[in-house]
């Protein structure tokens, strides 16, 4: 195959995947001009639409979809086998990506990497903050982290955390002229600080236990977002309450800047683990970071 027709089939499958040309020209290392072109001269060369381009969006065509279905596995493979040879010799090297949510990159994949990288100048890490529970397999991430009650059965994985609490949470300015809640269904008379998940598109309702009793809340509030983070900030300022993960909130309730609700409905979810899919060959980088990650009580 000429070196040419590669990199327009690697074009077309960046920019089907992204559904972008400015995330797929980001990715592969291009000008946004210089992958259009690339997409056009196959169009042309081929005779056929391959993708319907928007303002707004990028999709596939009926002929796309069909080179694709072809194509992107053929692919994969010669991919997986160039990996595989690289990984005899004896320096690990390759580009590992990893999806994760913002919380787990800052507080455990971020220091474990921080302190094994170096050793290892050949492995490129990529991470990916996102709260969408992104297809690893579709999104052509090596790693994906997830609680353990969120994994899928075609995946592997590994335990790199322990046990997660989760918990409400409100500022002394908040409860000024407001009771404490102290069950489920008082959180109807507060206000409560949402987190929306892309991939679901809806709100993420609170998931609460006390002894054997659960309760999935719906809550309402003035303010949604997107990641943690930013809800933990807003009931720092006095906003409402939020339910974020308890080590995020600690300091803050030691420091009495926040104060502890409900806390016998605090719930505990399986820890993160690292998962990555059946049909990905481990490559000898990706076993290196699995190590390092794993956890070890």
């Amino acid at each position: 195959m000429p070196r040419e027709h590669y990199s327009e089939l690697l074009a077309l499958i960046a920019v089907a995947r992204e559904r972008s040309f400015t995330r797929a020209a980001a990715q592969l290392g291009i000008s946004q001009s210089m992958l259009s072109h690339t997409i056009r001269g196959l169009e042309a060369r081929l005779g056929v639409r391959l993708l319907t381009r928007t303002t707004r969006s990028v999709s596939v065509t009926e002929a796309g979809e069909r080179l694709l279905r072809v194509v992107a596995p053929r692919l994969k493979d010669i991919e997986s086998e160039l990996r595989h040879v690289a990984e005899l010799s004896e320096t690990a090297a390759g580009t590992i990506r990893i999806t994760a949510t913002e919380h787990a990159i800052d507080t455990l994949l971020w220091p474990k990497l921080s302190e094994i990288l170096p050793a290892y100048p050949k492995i490129k890490v990529e991470l990916n903050s996102d709260y969408a529970l992104t297809d690893i397999v579709q999104g052509r991430y090596d790693f994906g982290v997830r609680l353990g009650d969120g994994l899928t059965r075609d995946s592997s994985a590994v335990r790199i955390a322990p046990d997660l609490q989760f918990a409400i949470v409100g500022a002394p300015s908040y409860f000024a002229s407001r009771a404490m809640p102290d069950k489920p269904q008082d959180l109807a008379n507060h206000e409560c600080i949402n987190l929306r998940l892309p991939t679901r598109g809806n709100l993420y309702a609170w998931e609460l236990k006390k002894s054997q009793s659960e309760s999935n809340v719906r809550v309402e509030g003035q303010l949604v977002f997107n990641g943690i983070y930013q809800i933990l900030n807003a009931a720092l300022s006095g906003f409402g309450l939020a339910y974020v993960p308890e080590d995020l909130a600690r300091p803050h309730l030691e420091s009495g800047r926040l104060l502890p609700v409900m806390k016998s409905w605090w719930r505990k979810f399986p820890g993160y683990h690292l998962y990555y899919s059946n049909q990905h060959e481990i490559s000898r980088a990706m076993q290196i970071l699995i190590e390092a990650l794993r956890y070890r009580k």
